[in-house]
């Protein structure tokens, strides 16, 4: 994945909402991690995060039938929608969105697993 981030990539803030859900389940603060990320070069460096705007919103309820039958959860649709709004190809390792990016490019960083995505930014220079 680190190959992948290479050009940069873009987060939106309903999935970093949902990566420091995760922290937050095993027991680790969401602020301390957010501001790990961030020491860490990740957060606003690596990865940009990107707001969720109101044409992301509309766009994650027009895929909700669209990907129900590949079991696409909000914050998936949310990085697609991301994806679509600023050209860009979707990072996941989830392998249920190849079928279901309806016109995203996806690329998947490590084929045969689940687990959420994350939305690359083009190429820098």
């Amino acid at each position: 994945m680190v190959e992948a981030l290479g050009d940069g990539a873009v987060i939106s803030t309903v999935n970093l909402a949902e990566v420091l859900s995760r922290a937050a389940d095993s027991g680790a603060d969401p602020a301390q991690r957010a501001e790990d990320l961030a020491e860490r070069g990740l957060l606003g460096a690596a990865i940009t995060l990107e707001p969720f705007t109101e044409a992301d919103a509309i766009e994650v309820a027009r895929l909700r039938p669209l990907t129900r039958s590949a079991g696409l959860s909000l914050g998936d649709r949310a990085c697609l929608a991301l994806a679509r709004r600023l050209g860009v190809r979707a990072l996941t390792a989830d392998s249920s969105w190849a079928e279901a990016a309806h016109g995203v490019q996806v690329e998947q960083i490590r084929p045969l697993v689940t687990g959420g995505g994350s939305c690359q930014a083009p190429e820098h220079g």
